[in-house]
């Protein structure tokens, strides 16, 4: 079982996980079962590299609706993040209508033309990028 498959069953099964620097915060700690303790114990690494994976993301998620809540006319907010992943730039996407919705996209660094991708943003009417 993979970290993610890991971090999807313990959530299932009602418990909290978070990393908290180089450790794992787990609760309710207190009735894991010890196989688990064994398994979480040999994943751990992967397991809070998967967790500041979720958090980068959940930070790329809060940076484009704060991009959108500051421009209230603007239907479209866009956020290139070329550090959160080694191999690719990460673009997050958040379009106001009809409900605040964001998604993101990988895109090959080898591949990343930010001046084509403001082409593409000004043809199609986003109005704020960052």
């Amino acid at each position: 079982m993979g970290a993610p498959d890991l971090i999807f069953e313990l959530r299932r099964k009602g418990y909290s996980i978070r990393a908290d620097g180089g450790y794992l915060d787990i609760s309710p700690a207190d009735n894991l079962p010890p196989e688990l303790v064994q398994t979480i114990r040999q994943s751990k690494a992967e397991i809070l590299t998967e967790l500041q994976r979720e958090a980068r993301a959940e930070w790329r998620r809060q940076k484009v609706i704060a991009m959108l809540n500051a421009a209230p006319n603007t239907q479209r907010a866009i956020y290139a993040d070329i550090d959160g992943d080694p191999h690719n730039v990460i673009l997050a996407v958040a379009v106001r209508h009809p409900t605040p919705a964001t998604c993101e996209m990988l895109i090959p660094k080898a591949k990343y033309d930010p001046w084509r991708l403001l082409e593409l943003v000004e043809r199609h009417g986003a109005q704020n990028v960052h």
